[in-house]
């Protein structure tokens, strides 16, 4: 309204109250609410869902109100309204990944109409906006208009009155007889003037027409909604769509009426289009051009400057740009906080949120000086994935193709990039070649798919967005220390910037003098000892200690029980229990020790661990990691606070050391010890939340630490960054080092889902313990070493190699793990591991699942006339079962390429079992042979049939109740056969047989086919090895190894077994059958 030249707003208190509704629906991507219809869940018991509707309509109104001057023509800076964009991208992003669903427990709702259409146009993918039209009128559309979603019972004849909810299995009765409403016919009305689609217009006013109801007085009015009358009611169960319908509920019915009214105006040309919509929204879908990046690369110091321009890069300094400005993320975050402040309201602003790269990627006007603020992922006083040049260079890659689709401004995005001092090479005499690689395809104008231009920042100065941050001006109300604890105790307060860009102290104004003070470093001083290269004394703890031992010294310190499970401390601890941390084997109970042998511990007259002592001792340590046990003692016991008083200085607290600690480890890249202090100080990845969060809204739940339930932890809505963290280190038990790990894993995979979505298809809970436990394995398999020594490979890996073992393993595709003949970093610690790919001898996603080709094999074996029996025991023509070490399975010396496929088929089971990756179509197809069945049991949970009569075969809802019971199986490769069992047994589905028996036990199933698949190997002569099962489950490890389809697959044997398991229930001629 402001836009079409209304004045509505007056005062600027006015301006800043509507300032702060901005910031309550930045969050909208990620709030449960009742959508559209006011009801949220749809059997009506109150449940709140994220709505496709309302995260639309949000992202709708934050793109419309950015940058809008309320004040109109007579306005200024001060009464403009500002947007991040990075929360209206979010709020894109997880629209996009739920449509054309509308929530959780609708799969398709008419309401989506006002948001890929007028009045929202949030949809920018013309293709998106199609799909989900083609959706609502194949599904939902009638002959009187559209039925809100499927199963709706409002007003239907089937519901009661007489209460608001609904039971769950009732929701069955009102399908096909949802009664219909014309007002969604007026949008795509409006849709195709919008559209110029002449042949819409006419087919939508000529169906309004018959259905409009005319008064005496020629007025015509549009009821609410048709419903099936209730004496016709089982006739429209037969024949949908064939009664005719009965007006009920308003009449009129205004939100209808209004927009008939308004589409007549349009469709009769006495409006335009562009008078309904001022703010241009209709051009949305409009064609882009493509956005080019421009780049400017920033030396830290003068002396990183004359390093580059030895490689003949030629860039400037941070001092070289004075006037203009740079400063990194954080402390725009902070002046950002500001932002919406008022004391006669009492608005304390926006809350400290991490600004992303599309905030960053703007210029910043603030008090009449040009900022510039370097993205978040340089930043290294928060977590320790920045501390890996190769990390940095692949996010860079990241945010550059994130930018490259997602900005949206006028002007091209400035990404300004630092090279500091932490880039060089560990003596510091050049560049770390990872960082002067990226330069160099910087300069060639492409990277990472992303189109770049590299220059000096001042020769973007006219090319690139600028915002007026007005609201710091000396004139405004808000003083930037009115509280002092602001900014100087933000979570981000703890090392300096850039100190090229201060000013000098006698010019400071109070907008650097809080720069400098949010800045200001608490830990650059140094108080921890060199580690002591000629100490004679033996190490601090000797080589027989366990793990348990040094816990149980703390425990009984504090006076605790130690409980005799199994306890690690992370990897890398103390000399011996360096390897006490296995992922990979499962954890054995332990004989409790007697704890009180342990020499070198200083003991003080009591008996008790002597504090000063250990604290004089970590000048005796030979490495980094001694000192870092002794720190995690002292921690432990005296808490994070205790003075240690080392060398006689006051002040210098545990914590204070152990940051120290941190940033040495960090120096020398020794990631299992940086892993385990981020432990000890409780680290927290800063967008741990948010990358929570976008996991959850791309309809992805996460569990942390091991399977199986109460141990491993769900998270199914977005959680508060502290009470995130807490759960994950609940989640973790003991084990620090899984926790940050958990952490780091939980940021990848949402770098992930933001950017290669594709790889989640047909995943919906992430699993990040199994994951963890799947990676260790992977090394342990492909270095040929113990499960400790590829736990300790695991946390030492690099977080740039972390990451790419992660896309492996997520990829489904084939590749090795390898030891580096050479050391990458001859001062690391960390063992040298390259990862790559296998070539094309993966098999690809459809074989993977081997399903394809048993499809193809079971229609030739039935089409062909095959009897039962012929299918449950073929002839021998054929070889032996596949094996695969050798040809036969009695052989033991197979050719190498067979002995490389060893083990191919019980990796990828739990692979795919770990990540919870089930076949495209699934779950629509579980829904179909539950209807012919009383239910399904796995594992002893039991999936019962009710459920089709709650839910649809589509509903995000049904999926997650699937996948509720098959989490309950803690085994990946398991979990993966009953997958397999579950998907032969759905084929059944398509048969003409009206029920296929009572409740089937799956896993039963399965091991029928097993004991098929053993006697069928000793029929071989097979002995020994080959016959050996699983402990846990019963299954023959060779089993689990087989490929799923061919004659000897496990699908022909699971085949065999559901075969003999409802022997009654199926046809008993094969050609029926097919």
């Amino acid at each position: 309204m402001t836009a079409s030249g209304l004045r509505i707003i007056f005062t600027l208190d006015e301006v800043t109250f509507i300032q702060n509704l901005v910031f309550y629906i930045e969050a909208a991507y990620k709030v449960a609410d009742y959508g559209i219809w006011e009801r949220g869940d749809k059997t009506n018991q109150g449940i709140p869902e994220l709505n496709a509707s309302s995260v639309g309509m949000a992202k709708a109104a934050l793109e419309a109100i950015d940058e809008l001057d309320l004040f109109g023509a007579h306005g200024g800076h001060k009464s403009v309204i500002h947007v991040l964009p990075d929360e209206v991208e979010h709020c894109q992003s997880i629209l996009y990944s739920m449509l054309p669903r509308a929530s959780t427990s609708k799969e398709i709702d008419a309401g989506l109409l006002s948001i890929i259409s007028y009045p929202a146009f949030a949809v920018e993918d013309l293709n998106l906006v199609n799909v989900t039209k083609s959706e609502i009128i194949s599904k939902l559309q009638g002959r009187y208009g559209c039925c809100r979603f499927l199963r709706d019972g409002y007003k239907t004849p089937r519901e009661d009155p007489s209460r608001l909810h609904y039971d769950p299995a009732e929701l069955k009765l009102f399908e096909n007889i949802e009664c219909e409403w014309p007002v969604f016919w007026t949008y795509f009305l409006i849709d195709g003037v919008f559209n110029e689609d002449k042949i819409q217009v006419q087919e939508y006013r000529e169906a309004l027409e018959g259905i409009l109801i005319r008064e005496k007085n020629g007025i015509v009015l549009m009821p609410e909604l048709y419903a099936v009358p209730p004496e016709k009611v089982d006739e429209e169960y037969e024949n949908p769509h064939s009664v005719d319908r009965i007006p009920v509920g308003k009449l009129p019915h205004l939100w209808g009426q209004s927009l008939y009214v308004l589409s007549c105006l349009l469709a009769e040309g006495f409006l335009a289009a562009g008078e309904i919509d001022p703010l241009n929204r209709r051009f949305s879908t409009g064609f882009k051009p493509d956005v080019v990046v421009q780049v400017t690369v920033l030396a830290e110091s003068n002396h990183i400057k004359n390093l580059l321009q030895d490689h003949g890069i030629n860039v400037q300094s941070i001092a070289d740009i004075h006037p203009l400005r740079v400063q990194p993320a954080r402390i725009l975050s902070n002046l950002y906080t500001m932002l919406g402040r008022n004391k006669n309201m009492k608005l304390s602003g926006r809350p400290h949120r991490h600004i992303g790269v599309l905030g960053t990627s703007k210029l910043y006007v603030i008090r009449n000086q040009i900022f510039a603020f370097t993205p978040q992922f340089t930043d290294q006083h928060h977590f320790y994935l920045a501390l890996d040049n190769q990390m940095i260079v692949e996010m860079l890659k990241t945010e550059l193709a994130y930018l490259t689709s997602c900005w949206r401004m006028t002007g091209r995005p400035t990404l300004t990039f630092p090279i500091t001092h932490t880039m060089l090479v560990d003596d510091g005499t050049d560049i770390h070649p990872a960082v002067l690689a990226t330069i160099r395809k910087l300069e060639d104008g492409y990277f990472g798919g992303a189109r770049v231009k590299i220059g000096k920042l001042s020769e973007f100065l006219t090319t690139s967005f600028h915002t007026y941050l007005s609201f710091l001006d000396p004139d405004c109300d808000i003083k930037l220390f009115d509280d002092p604890n602001e900014g100087r105790n933000s979570p981000d307060s703890e090392y300096g910037g850039y100190p090229a860009d201060f000013c000098e102290k006698e010019s400071q104004d109070e907008l650097d003098q809080y720069i400098n003070d949010v800045l200001q470093s608490t830990a650059l001083k140094s108080y921890l000892p060199p580690t002591s290269k000629t100490a004679n004394q033996p190490p601090v703890f000797s080589a027989n200690h366990s793990t348990k031992e040094i816990l149980s010294i703390m425990a009984k310190t504090k006076g605790l029980e130690v409980p005799a499970v199994s306890m690690s401390l992370p990897t890398k601890v103390l000399n011996t229990h360096r390897k006490s941390l296995n992922l990979v084997d499962n954890p054995h109970f332990f004989e409790t020790k007697d704890c009180e042998n342990v020499s070198h511990l200083p003991k003080d007259a009591h008996g008790d661990l002597d504090c000063r002592k250990l604290v004089e001792q970590l000048k005796e340590c030979p490495t980094l990691h001694d000192q870092a046990d002794i720190l995690y003692i002292l921690h432990i016991l005296k808490g994070a606070d205790w003075d240690t008083e080392l060398d006689g200085q006051y002040g210098v607290t545990v914590h204070c050391l152990l940051n120290e600690l941190y940033r040495k480890a960090g120096l020398n890249q020794e990631w299992g010890l940086i892993r385990y202090i981020s432990g000890i100080l409780k680290k927290r990845v800063e967008v741990l939340a948010e990358a929570c969060t976008d996991l959850l809204s791309h309809h992805k739940q996460l569990t942390v630490g091991l399977p199986p339930e109460p141990r491993e932890k769900i998270i199914t809505t977005p959680l508060p960054p502290e009470e995130l963290t807490d759960l994950i280190y609940e989640a973790s038990g003991q084990d620090i080092s899984i926790a940050v790990l958990t952490q780091e894993i939980i940021m990848y995979l949402a770098m992930y889902v933001r950017s290669q979505p594709s790889l989640f298809v047909e995943m919906l809970r992430l699993r990040i313990g199994l994951i963890i436990q799947v990676m260790a394995t992977e090394l342990a398999r492909s270095l040929k070493c113990s499960g400790e020594e590829a736990s300790e490979s695991l946390m030492n890996l690099s977080p740039f190699d972390m990451k790419n073992l992660l896309h492996h393993i997520l990829s489904g595709k084939e590749f090795g793990v390898e030891r580096s003949l050479r050391p990458v970093d001859s001062s690391s610690s960390s063992p040298a591991i390259s990862i790559h790919e296998m070539g094309h001898s993966g098999a690809t996603k459809t074989e993977r699942s081997g399903i394809t080709k048993l499809k193809s094999e079971m229609k030739q074996f039935f089409h062909e006339g095959h009897s039962m029996s012929s299918i449950m025991f073929p002839s021998t023509r054929g070889s032996t079962p596949s094996s695969p070490t050798s040809t036969s399975p009695t052989g033991s010396n197979g050719d190498v390429s067979q002995g490389d496929r060893k083990g191919q088929w019980l990796r990828r089971r739990r692979l795919d079992g770990a990540i919870n990756r089930v076949p495209v179509g699934f779950y629509e197809k579980v829904w179909k042979i539950l209807q012919k069945c009383h239910g399904l049991s796995i594992d002893g949970y039991v999936l019962p049939s009710s459920t089709t009569r709650e839910m649809t075969p589509c509903e995000i809802k049904f999926a997650v109740h699937v996948e509720s019971v098959l989490n309950h199986v803690p085994q990946p490769e398991y979990r993966q056969l009953l997958v397999e069992a579950i998907l032969v047994l759905t084929f059944l589905s398509d048969i003409e047989v009206n029920s296929i028996g009572g409740i089937i036990h799956v896993d039963r199933i399965v091991h029928m086919a097993n004991d098929l698949f053993l006697q069928e190997l000793k029929s071989f002569g097979a002995t020994g090895r080959i016959l050996e099962k699983d402990v846990a489950t019963g299954i023959c490890h060779f089993f689990y190894d087989s490929a799923p389809s061919g004659a000897y697959g496990t699908m022909t044997y699971l085949t065999k077994a559901i075969i003999i398991y409802l022997h009654d229930f199926l046809p008993s001629t094969g050609c029926a059958l097919q």
